[in-house]
Formats: C-alpha cells, sequence, structure tokens
C-alpha cells in the first residue's frame, strides 16, 4: 500500500475540521487544498442509476463547458474536400484521411479528440480498434461525426468535453483547473451535471444521478449532493 504524502494527510486534517455545508463550498474547500505543484486538473466522479450491463442504458454525450478546461486540445480530422479545408482554418491540429488512418495504424496517438464526416466513417473503422479503447473513435451522439466540421473543431477547442460511463455505472469528467478558482468551477459543473442529466437513458428508473465526488489531481474527494445542482 502506497504511503500517503505529507501535504495530503495536512489537507485531510484540514477537512476533518472545514466548514462544508454544500457543493459550492466543498468546490472553494478544493481550489484553496490542493497539494501539487503543477495546475491541477478537477475531475467529478458520477455514479449513475443505470444497469451498465444494458446497451440501452449506457450514457454518452458531451458538453460545452462555460470557462473550457484549461487544457490545450488536439484535434484530428478525417476529412476531405472543401471539409478539409474548413477543419484547417478552424485550427485543427492535423488533416486527412489515408495518411492520418495510416500513422494511427503505426502506432500515433498524439491526439485528444478526433472528428470525422460521416461519409469517411467506412474508412475510419479501419482505426477503431486503436480509438475505441481510448475513447477517441468518433461518434455522432457527442457531435465528433458530423459534417460541420468548422462548429465541432472550434467547440472541441473552447473546451467541450465527451463522456461515458465506464462498465461499473460510473461516469468520469475533468470540468476545469483549479486556477479558475471556485466561481468558474461552480458554473462549469453545474453545465456538465446538466448535460449527464438530459442523457438520462428512456429504461433508467429510479434516481439517476445518485452521488457525486470531486476532487483535483492530487488531492481528497469530496461528495456533494447532486440534487443541488440539479435544483439551481
Amino acid at each position: 500500500m502506497s504511503k500517503q504524502g505529507k501535504k495530503y494527510i495536512k489537507i485531510r486534517e484540514k477537512l476533518a475540521t472545514a466548514n462544508i455545508t454544500n457543493w459550492k463550498s466543498a468546490l472553494e474547500f478544493v481550489c484553496k487544498n490542493n497539494p501539487a505543484k503543477f495546475d491541477e486538473s478537477v475531475d467529478a466522479d458520477v455514479i449513475l442509476g443505470i444497469d451498465a450491463a444494458k446497451g440501452e442504458q449506457t450514457v454518452r454525450g458531451s458538453v460545452l463547458l462555460p470557462h473550457g478546461t484549461g487544457k490545450k486540445m488536439r484535434v484530428v480530422v478525417f476529412a476531405k474536400g472543401e471539409y478539409e479545408e474548413q477543419a484547417k482554418k478552424a485550427g485543427a491540429d492535423h488533416v486527412g484521411v489515408e495518411d492520418l488512418i495510416e500513422k494511427i495504424e503505426a502506432g500515433w496517438s498524439d491526439f485528444d479528440a478526433a472528428v470525422a464526416t460521416p461519409d469517411l466513417m467506412a474508412a475510419v473503422g479501419r482505426v477503431a480498434k486503436f480509438l475505441g479503447p481510448r475513447g477517441l473513435l468518433p461518434n455522432k451522439k457527442v457531435g465528433t461525426v458530423t459534417f460541420d466540421v468548422a462548429s465541432i473543431v472550434s467547440d472541441l477547442k473552447k473546451g467541450r468535453v465527451s463522456f461515458r460511463n465506464d462498465k461499473t455505472g460510473v461516469l468520469h469528467a475533468p470540468f476545469g483547473k483549479v486556477s479558475f478558482g471556485s466561481d468558474k468551477l461552480i458554473e462549469n459543473l453545474a453545465s456538465l451535471v446538466k448535460a449527464v442529466k438530459s442523457s438520462k437513458p428512456a429504461t433508467s428508473k429510479g434516481k439517476f444521478i445518485r452521488k457525486i465526488t470531486i476532487s483535483s489531481t492530487m488531492g481528497i474527494g469530496l461528495s456533494i449532493n447532486p440534487d443541488e445542482i440539479v435544483a439551481e
């Protein structure tokens, strides 16, 4: 078992006496108490009321966070002709078809998001086994399979976040950096939770968002009441 660092232990001691009364004060605590020297990401783990074994209950979607993620997104686009030019003008880092597919087949994955026009998805299928496990395969449900490549590239660069539950029914998503401060993180988290709620499968019964835990990359996880966020 790994030992907890002195900074982590000190934060845990602060938490024991902290006056955390709601989800907003929890975010304030996270911002003020992060152990790393770098600008940590702030993430949410959302426990969902779904049967993850049932495909029809998969929760998947995306949301453009008001203040972005604080991360510089590297975007590749599978497109040709006029759509290739639109993607380049929108700021895509790499655009192409066969050349990109060959690079990925050779092991290249130096990017954070992939977009494709619908007519090229059959070709992109050749690298599905490489992109799928990494969550990088273009998907219509999250808006990354589209002819409107300029808009989605722009959104991804601004901070559009994709989310999908794992096999245990938990959804993991980043929603900013510690340096954002609590006010911006509050708005980002509210937008994320609203998007997740709107993605509730029709066959999911009972309470949909059961629990949310927030934490910085190296910090302590704090449980917050999802009902407080949904109610606002």
